[in-house]
């Protein structure tokens, strides 16, 4: 894992997401997973290029059952991004570095997405 990207533990979720001042965004993942795998080089270049602006953080599904089920995570990977404690976008499955840009960029404006990021 990139040194720009913090692990999420169930027992400190609310101190490293809910009460983070900047906008942060969360790979619910699991080990398991293919598309996981995949997007993984991808989400640590993107920690370390915008880790001035925004937080990125992984979470493991298995590890951190309560949390997955809390923000319904159905299929991994999934993206959320949570600004001021609530989740203001969610991306689901595969998805390009210009999705994932254009959702970080959004963020760290803190506009509403553009158009929906969800990929079923």
């Amino acid at each position: 894992m990139s040194e720009s990207v913090i692990e999420i533990q169930e027992s400190q979720f609310d101190q490293q997401v809910l009460n983070q001042s900047k906008p942060i965004i969360i790979d619910f993942w699991a080990p398991w997973c293919g598309p996981c795998k995949a997007m993984g080089p991808v989400f640590g270049e993107l920690a370390a290029e915008y880790a001035a602006k925004m937080v990125f953080a992984k979470c493991n599904v298995d590890e951190n059952q309560s949390i997955a089920a809390k923000y319904g995570i159905k299929a991994i990977p999934t993206l959320m991004i949570f600004q001021g404690g609530q989740v203001v976008n969610s991306i689901t499955g595969m998805s390009s570095r210009s999705a994932l840009e254009t959702a970080i960029n959004s963020a760290i404006a803190g506009e509403a997405p553009k158009t929906p990021f969800v990929v079923q």
